[in-house]
């Protein structure tokens, strides 16, 4: 298709702005432009054919399956985009007094005493605006919390090899040295490969229970209690929380702080740029130190606090408050049993659908599973020569989003699957047959796959060329 602005002829347009109805205000000349804005000149009906073209070539959960592991992709309820449109809630402004916004403040401080309730925290902040932002923010809470006891030897987080790449990522960010551990066999914590490297210089252990490879660690007790032996904190990666709410809090579990993924566990939008949200939560002995400001209540009144020892506003305001609007409104919807039954029913359809397919594919890691299973196609690409790429891009062919691929790294040859709560079993056993028939495709003819995919808008694409020499603006004739 054509780029928008190779829709565009000159002096084409439309007007969609009313007159101006107040004084124009000249600005200085050195604020303006020295040579016009490039801006596509083009007439609302293409406008609407160009934004509708480029949504049929898009696939997210409304258009199908999208079983992409570690992410969460389930569907989104309406009712949640609905209360969050209301009025009262979208047409704040965050400068308006506490007084003119006392529903609003009783939303997020109830968003925090229900998500707390899930999680085990006793307090939470939903000032990060994302996943990776909540890790960053949760590093800081740690660090605060030893330079406030003067412990300033702890230099070390420690990251299993199965964590997501955000968690490294962040604990650098955060000034700390990164620990990696191996993993065992089932993809659990190794104990004595953990027991070799904690000491005084540790500052905290990030981890996600269950893991990435979608299984529960047994030894959660035991590693918690071996990191704060030593006098480190515990850190929850809450990416995988969809398998276990309602069932067992990371709390209890021995956590101190947690993030939570808005978009993931509790079905406010995912992907598409944002807003997002991920808002830490943590033990009370973290409490001072979350972000400014801090929601408190007196006598039926809410209000701002700032805390003394607070780490700091991470981001404008109080984060993005219609994405806990949307988050509370789901949680409220299903209230207690129904949280548990939806954690109950995203690892029975991961285990049905492992279980229809490991005749064929083979499991990275022997069953029962979580809310996701791992499938290695290590033999496949050395039998037939057809990689998890291949697979992947076969079944775009059926209209399916394929699972994440080659993570997590330390199973070659990955795709991570992920179906979610919200598919139905005649969903699941419709994209079973498809990756049955995709495998079968694979022993039989594996030079066609790779090709594929072959029905879709685009085909296989140079990604290399494309990571390495990417075009990342449209280049104007002068």
């Amino acid at each position: 298709m054509n780029l928008i602005f190779e829709r565009s002829h000159t002096g084409r347009g439309c007007e969609i702005l009313p007159p101006c109805d107040v004084n124009e205000y000249p600005l200085d000349t050195k604020f303006v432009r020295e040579k016009e804005l490039h801006l596509p000149e083009i007439s609302e009906n293409d406008i609407s054919r160009h934004y509708t073209e480029l949504a049929k070539h898009a696939h997210g959960v409304n258009d199908g399956f999208y079983p992409l592991g570690s992410c969460t992709m389930k569907y989104n309820p309406k009712v949640n985009e609905e209360v969050a449109a209301l009025p009262g809630f979208r047409n704040i402004h965050p400068l308006q007094p506490e007084h003119t916004i006392q529903g609003c403040l009783e939303v997020i401080s109830l968003a925090e005493h229900c998500l707390c309730e899930v999680t085990g925290m006793d307090r939470m902040s939903f000032q990060p605006a994302a996943g990776a932002h909540g890790e960053f923010t949760g590093l800081l809470l740690i660090r605060a919390y030893h330079e406030a006891r003067k412990d300033t030897k702890r230099t070390k987080i420690i990251v299993p090899d199965s964590a997501h790449g955000t968690n490294p990522a962040s604990a650098t960010m955060a000034g700390y040295s990164v620990i990696s551990i191996p993993s065992t066999k089932d993809g659990s914590v190794d104990l004595d490969k953990l027991k070799e490297v904690i000491g005084e210089d540790t500052a905290g252990l990030m981890l996600t229970n269950p893991n990435t490879v979608g299984m529960f660690d047994k030894n959660i007790m035991k590693i918690s209690e071996m990191i704060h032996e030593v006098g480190g904190l515990v850190y929850y990666d809450g990416a995988n929380l969809n398998a276990i709410m309602g069932i067992v809090r990371p709390g209890d579990m021995g956590f101190d702080v947690i993030h939570l993924n808005l978009h993931k566990t509790f079905s406010t939008p995912h992907g598409g740029g944002g807003p997002g949200s991920g808002p830490v939560g943590c033990k009370e002995l973290l409490a001072e130190f979350l972000p400014n400001d801090s929601i408190e209540s007196k006598e039926g009144t809410f209000y701002l606090e700032k805390k003394e020892q607070s780490i700091g506003r991470v981001k404008e305001f109080y984060g993005n408050f219609l994405v806990v609007v949307r988050a509370l409104t789901y949680v409220l919807t299903l209230g207690k049993c129904r949280i548990k039954e939806t954690a109950e029913n995203a690892v029975l359809n991961a285990n049905y659908m492992m279980k229809r397919l490991e005749d064929l594919y083979p499991m990275a890691f022997a069953g029962p599973c979580m809310h996701e299973f791992v499938i290695t196609l290590e033999e496949l690409k050395k039998e037939k020569g057809v990689s998890a790429l291949d697979i992947a891009k076969a079944l775009l062919d059926y209209g399916i989003h394929p699972p994440t691929m080659y993570f997590p790294m330390i199973v070659h040859e990955a795709l991570m699957v992920e179906p979610t709560e919200t598919e139905s079993k005649e969903t699941i056993d419709q994209v079973v047959e498809i990756f049955r028939e995709v495998y079968q495709k694979a022993l039989e003819t594996p030079e066609a796959l790779h090709l594929a995919p072959v029905k879709t808008a685009v085909g296989r694409l140079d990604e290399v060329g494309a990571a390495r020499n990417p075009k990342l603006r449209y280049v104007f004739e002068e």
